[in-house]
């Protein structure tokens, strides 16, 4: 028993010593506090890349309320192509057209779905065992399933799958591009990014220059006439029409070109970014102990001003941070 008991003393002085010296970003200067902040009408209870669910049901996204109620045991998947997509845990997956609330569109899927878009009367799904399947709209016809490796968890950034002409590339959550034809109705290849066991789903991607850009936790993939492939542990990545920026656990706020070579690099030490955003000449990135960094995109000037900061859901569009009921603008 005093065994026992000599042991749980040092494990709770270890866990609690752990605790207490735990780190954070705390800068030695801020420039004041940060005044474009101010409250929404509703609460957020859910988001995704696309937008966040408002506690009474409706979307918001792009900076407005998108005048569509989902039902309460729905989850909000994703907008695409003028629709809003949404979901049960069990696969009964609705379609709500934006522009017209009275166009709808059902779909019994029977499993659990990460994430979808649509592109005409296309309809594309990954399901959370991380199966692809393609469906059309206006006969609820399968027109491809392909399987794909089960993850067992998983970053909460899921990309929705990308449409290129007659092909939809798959951001997969183990980690790879799989480019399907769906004139053809079949798997054209996959793509590798990175093949870590846990948080290897894709949670960036874009076609910049030819070339496909996607991330995982773990890797960033440029994808062209030859892959690129460097190690970062990534939180989030941006593009502005020149550079990607990505932030990463390191305190690291990071530009690259399309190539990936390194144009410029800014620490901050045991800095934890919530969000990044590019807007004019400037990149900012929200920091969890309530600052923001308005840093130049050469990276070799900043500003910290001081933010309210809550633990919540967080949404970040191209000019404002939203968490919770408050926001952070820019602009």
């Amino acid at each position: 028993m005093r065994l026992i008991y000599l042991f749980s003393i040092i494990v709770f002085t270890l866990l609690f010593s752990g605790c207490s010296t735990k780190k954070v970003f705390e800068p030695e200067h801020t420039t004041g506090n940060w005044e474009n902040t101010g409250e929404l009408e509703y609460e957020i209870i859910d988001t995704n890349l696309d937008g966040a669910l408002l506690e009474n049901k409706k979307i918001f996204t792009a900076g407005k309320i998108i005048d569509i109620e989902i039902d309460n045991a729905n989850r909000f998947i994703s907008k695409s192509d003028d629709w809003i997509i949404n979901a049960t845990i069990d696969g009964n997956l609705t379609l709500s057209y934006i522009s017209d609330s009275e166009m709808i569109e059902r779909f019994n899927l029977k499993k659990t779905i990460a994430i979808a878009s649509v592109k005409d009367d296309i309809l594309a799904v990954l399901f959370a065992d991380n199966e692809m399947a393609l469906y059309s709209i206006s006969t609820k016809e399968l027109l491809l399933k392909e399987q794909g490796t089960a993850p067992i968890v998983v970053n909460s950034k899921i990309v929705k799958p990308y449409f290129m002409n007659d092909l939809v590339l798959f951001l997969t959550l183990d980690g790879k591009v799989v480019i399907v034809n769906t004139k053809l109705k079949k798997k054209l290849r996959s793509i590798i990014v990175s093949s870590e066991e846990n948080f290897n789903n894709i949670i960036y991607f874009n076609v910049i220059d030819d070339k496909l850009i996607a991330a995982t936790g773990s890797k960033i993939l440029s994808f062209g006439l030859k892959e690129i492939r460097v190690d970062y542990e990534i939180r989030d990545a941006i593009y502005d029409n020149q550079n990607i920026y990505i932030t990463t656990k390191q305190g690291e706020i990071i530009s690259l070109t399309p190539d990936l070579q390194i144009n410029a690099k800014a620490k901050f030490s045991f800095a934890h970014f919530l969000g990044l955003i590019s807007h004019n000449d400037k990149i900012y990135a929200l920091e969890k102990e309530g600052y923001l960094i308005e840093l130049s995109k050469d990276l070799l000037k900043y500003d910290i001003y001081e933010v309210d900061v809550d633990d919540g859901y967080i949404y970040v569009d191209e000019k404002t941070f939203y968490i919770n009921d408050e926001f952070i603008s820019v602009e």
